[in-house]
């Protein structure tokens, strides 16, 4: 290996290196890898290839977190199967490249794939526009004929034992979504969604979207699951009149004319998963430029969106 390679290939075994010029061809060669900023739950590296005179870039990402693994051990093949049903579907996804889906290579699960071009853009010039490509993107994943892929929507948190939570200022508010969230759900029509679409996940360049990354969570369920979580990201991002501006872009685009996303519950399903709490300030978000929140004002911001989706239960 060259001097940038060993300078900038921290975290990433020589075995796992050969593993991904071996997947990606005669004459291919690792020149760099450097670790990869805003994922708390995996090791990503963007590595730079040569592959004869042709010079071009990858990403390659590595499960680490092992309660993640032990809950789901497929996510090598889960992440697999959401990039390929991606892309075939026309997608501004990464292209799936290769994996290695028990470690037995690598010494860690592992995907490998194409990197996007763009940068994720927290400080938009233009919050508006900006909040109008977040959710005209998400339309068009939602109305792309995306092939199902063999995992479905399930929640992150135990419903039935939900309590309110002690740090909130609004209780009563938090009382009424447990009480709905706990109740039947809407009925809904299961299609493929991106289950982490948020800021971060979203890259940009010269103003416009360029891509979507992280499908590992992708999987079949209702299409409002999307729209709630990434409201729930820009509430405590930007507060709530950010995140209802998204959710009307993603109306006057989407050509579902609203369906399952106009029901308030959606948002609070998507809400609860901020409980027992307290709330924390999700560490990809300084990672990447936005460093003026705090616990604090993030649990002043849930507790005026708790108020305004428990308005909604009149």
């Amino acid at each position: 290996m060259n001097g940038s390679m060993e300078n900038g290939s921290a975290g990433l075994s020589q075995e796992t290196l050969r593993w991904a010029e071996e997947r990606l061809g005669q004459g291919t060669k690792v020149v760099s890898a450097v670790s990869l900023k805003g994922g708390i739950s995996s090791a990503v590296f963007g590595l730079k290839i040569n592959q004869g005179d042709t010079c071009h870039e990858a990403v390659l990402r590595q499960f680490t977190n092992t309660e993640w693994l032990r809950e789901e051990p497929e996510l090598a093949w889960h992440e697999t199967a959401a990039l390929q049903a991606a892309g075939a579907a026309g997608l501004p996804s990464p292209r799936w490249l290769a994996c290695d889906p028990d470690g037995g290579a690598c010494g860690l699960p592992t995907v490998l794939m194409t990197r996007l071009p763009g940068r994720v853009v927290l400080d938009p010039a233009d919050l508006p526009g900006w909040l109008d490509g977040l959710a005209r993107t998400l339309a068009d994943l939602h109305a792309a004929d995306v092939s199902p892929i063999g995992w479905s929507y399930f929640t992150y948190n135990e419903v039935a034992r939900l309590t309110v939570p002690e740090w909130t200022r609004v209780p009563e508010a938090w009382r009424g979504i447990i009480g709905r969230v706990q109740g039947p759900p809407p009925s809904y029509r299961p299609q493929f969604i991106h289950r982490d679409y948020h800021p971060t996940n979203v890259l940009w360049r010269e103003g416009k979207v360029s891509g979507v990354v992280d499908w590992v969570n992708a999987c079949m369920g209702p299409a409002a699951i999307d729209t709630g979580h990434c409201r729930l990201n820009l509430v405590q991002m930007y507060g709530v009149e950010a995140a209802d501006a998204f959710l009307d872009s993603y109306l006057a685009a989407t050509r579902q004319n609203g369906c399952d996303v106009n029901d308030p519950y959606w948002d609070m399903l998507c809400l609860i998963e901020m409980l027992p709490g307290p709330p924390e300030v999700y560490q990809g978000w300084p990672d990447l430029g936005l460093t003026a929140l705090s616990p604090e004002w993030i649990a002043r911001r849930l507790d005026e969106y708790a108020e305004s989706l428990a308005r909604k239960l009149d």
